[in-house]
């Protein structure tokens, strides 16, 4: 199953995509701003840095909730020039990237 929703943070919009995997106990789940995303691990961070885009990693979720919640483990060195740090909230790196 594919989950597309629109999700409100604060007076900003954003886009949420989960998406179930067959034969896996974890879906991959990521909200995507206006100038980059904050993802589950499933991502690849090392192509999202090849790639020249700001992504933000965060681990261990299910829901679009979870990532909100979620401790940021990861970011490219174009997220962390937005301001993103390394254990801050999913919802906190969301901001800055919408």
């Amino acid at each position: 199953m594919i989950d597309v929703a629109t999700l409100k943070v604060d007076d900003k919009t954003a886009l949420g995509l989960r998406v179930e995997l067959p034969e896996s106990s974890a879906p991959v789940v990521m909200i995507i701003g206006r100038v980059g995303f904050v993802c589950c691990g499933f991502l690849n961070m090392e192509a999202a840095e090849k790639l020249n885009v700001a992504a933000a990693m965060v681990m261990g979720v299910q829901s679009f909730d979870d990532v909100l919640h979620a401790e940021v483990r990861a970011a490219t060195s174009k997220a962390q020039a937005h301001g993103i740090k390394v254990g801050m909230r999913g919802k906190d790196a969301l901001k800055l990237l919408l």
